[in-house]
């Protein structure tokens, strides 16, 4: 797997534990890379994951005002959680990331929900990360 396919995947989760607990960033990060101390895991994967976690976490309200704006009919609570972060980790990428092409990171949003969601999720993923990267052109 490629460290920054690896790295988004560990972010996803990450978040998503933030999402649930409402714990701080830092401490979720501490807690997940303890909890796979038994595994090597690449420095610059580590340092990725800590990057997307911690900027999605520092624009979560523009993130998810971006989100609200394209997610027709969808309030971000009802969203499942998972899906919610996806959609978080994808819309930080395409807002605020300029060292990463849209495209990737709509293939790699739409890969992780239909690896830890389903492909239902991920056609809603893709739908609203591209309407997201459509406005962001303008």
């Amino acid at each position: 797997m490629r460290k920054r396919t690896q790295a988004r995947e560990f972010a996803l989760q990450v978040l998503y534990e933030l999402d649930v607990t409402g714990n701080q960033p830092e401490e979720a990060l501490d807690m997940f890379w303890g909890s796979n101390s038994d595994k090597e895991i690449d420095e610059q994967v580590k340092l990725f994951t800590g990057e997307l976690v911690t900027g999605v976490r520092k624009q979560r309200a523009v993130i998810d005002e971006h989100i609200c704006r394209h997610a027709m009919n969808w309030q971000l609570e009802r969203m499942a959680v998972v899906d919610r972060n996806i959609l978080r980790l994808g819309s930080f990428e395409l807002l605020f990331r300029e060292d990463i092409p849209p495209k990737v990171t709509i293939n790699e949003s739409v890969e992780l929900a239909k690896k830890f969601s389903s492909f239902e999720a991920a056609k809603f993923v893709n739908g609203i990360l591209d309407s997201i990267r459509q406005e962001k052109k303008r």
